[in-house]
Formats: C-alpha cells, sequence, structure tokens
C-alpha cells in the first residue's frame, strides 16, 4: 500500500471539480494506494523540468501529477486537471 499526502494546490483544485468527478477521482486514488493497479491506471514518469514527477488518468480528460516521497511507499499528489497540469 501507497501512503497518499496532499498538496495545498491538488486540495484547492479537488474542491472546484465537479461532484461526479470528485466521487471519481477519489476512486483511482484508492486504486493508485495498491501497486498492482499501476498499470491500470497508465502511471508514466514525466519529461523536461517535470521529471521527478509522474502522472496517471483519472479519465479521457482528467490527470493527476504526483511525486513519490523518500520510496515508492509514500506519493504527494501535487495537481489534478487536464493536460494544462504539465504547463
Amino acid at each position: 500500500m501507497i501512503k497518499i499526502s496532499f498538496s495545498k494546490k491538488f486540495l484547492k483544485q479537488f474542491e472546484k471539480l465537479e461532484y461526479d468527478l470528485q466521487k471519481e477521482v477519489k476512486e483511482k486514488i484508492k486504486l493508485f494506494t495498491n501497486t498492482s493497479n499501476h498499470k491500470t491506471l497508465n502511471i508514466h514518469k514525466l519529461k523536461g523540468e517535470m521529471k521527478r514527477q509522474h502522472s496517471f488518468s483519472v479519465n479521457y480528460k482528467t490527470r493527476i501529477v504526483f511525486e513519490y516521497a523518500s520510496s515508492k511507499k509514500e506519493a504527494i499528489l501535487l495537481v489534478i486537471g487536464d493536460h494544462a497540469v504539465y504547463k
């Protein structure tokens, strides 16, 4: 199991999402905590300025960007949104 923490920015962005999308995000985060689901979530390492970060899809449009803490047993969810989160 992966321990999850949230950045302030992530929490603010999450609060602005529609209720149904919030439910979907919570489901994906729950899946994320179990590493056996990582292939299903299409977790991938980012490049360039974001090379220390990773991302996974909530749905076709929405992405979550995160960083592993000292080990892959803890992750910090940084931002949530559409592809603009990569900029």
